[in-house]
């Protein structure tokens, strides 16, 4: 499946900046870029068209033998992050070329992925905002426990997908419709408009909606 051209960044966290109008924005700040690109696939030999973009230097005791020499052959560095980009046309870019946040303006719309903050082992009040059982009036050692989860004869079992406790977040999640509200090309600096998934320092996809 094709997507649209994007970068690799590391989520600083979140901050506020002032509008011209005087108005307090909530903003993310992202450190995107400079990503490399270590390969370039080509419907002809790969039988898809297709970027592969690295990020995050990384010490050569942190890569592979097989790795170093993909990165050799790319005439990169080294890195710790990869990611391959699929496009529906074949490529303009070639191996050793860097994707940065100037590909991004201010006003651009776009979709960030990356892993949520995992929270560990969570009971279905809290992993799926349940609301328990009565405080009062019979109900003893029982307000946050499941209850029924399905009849005994027929079916006989509980069905797939019942939601139930279990382990909650670090999950790859996908936020749309961000807005772009500042690009620091010196800094390769992104300023996205809201809150985007994952943790502080968390690795970030940024791409064109």
């Amino acid at each position: 499946m094709a997507e649209k051209m994007g970068i690799l960044g590391r989520k600083l966290g979140m901050t506020r900046i002032f509008s011209d109008e005087g108005a307090a924005v909530a903003v993310t700040v992202i450190a995107a870029g400079l990503c490399p690109v270590t390969q370039v696939k080509t419907e002809e030999k790969d039988g898809y068209n297709a970027l592969q973009i690295a990020f995050a230097p990384a010490k050569e005791k942190r890569v592979g033998k097989a790795m170093r020499g993909h990165f050799a052959k790319a005439g990169t560095g080294l890195f710790r992050h990869l990611r391959e980009i699929r496009l529906e046309g074949a490529p303009e870019q070639k191996a050793g070329d860097a994707l940065s946040v100037a590909m991004f303006a201010v006003g651009d719309v776009v979709k960030v992925t990356a892993k949520s903050i995992g929270k560990g082992y969570q009971g279905r009040m809290r992993r799926w905002n349940f609301a328990g059982s009565k405080d009062s009036h019979g109900c003893e050692k029982v307000h946050r426990n499941n209850g029924s989860i399905g009849n005994n004869t027929l079916p006989g079992h509980v069905f797939k997908g019942r939601k139930m406790a279990g382990h909650w977040g670090n999950e790859t999640v996908t936020e749309s419709g961000l807005l772009i509200v500042g690009v620091r090309a010196d800094d390769n600096v992104l300023l996205v408009k809201g809150s985007v998934p994952g943790p502080k320092n968390g690795l970030v996809f940024v791409r064109k909606q």
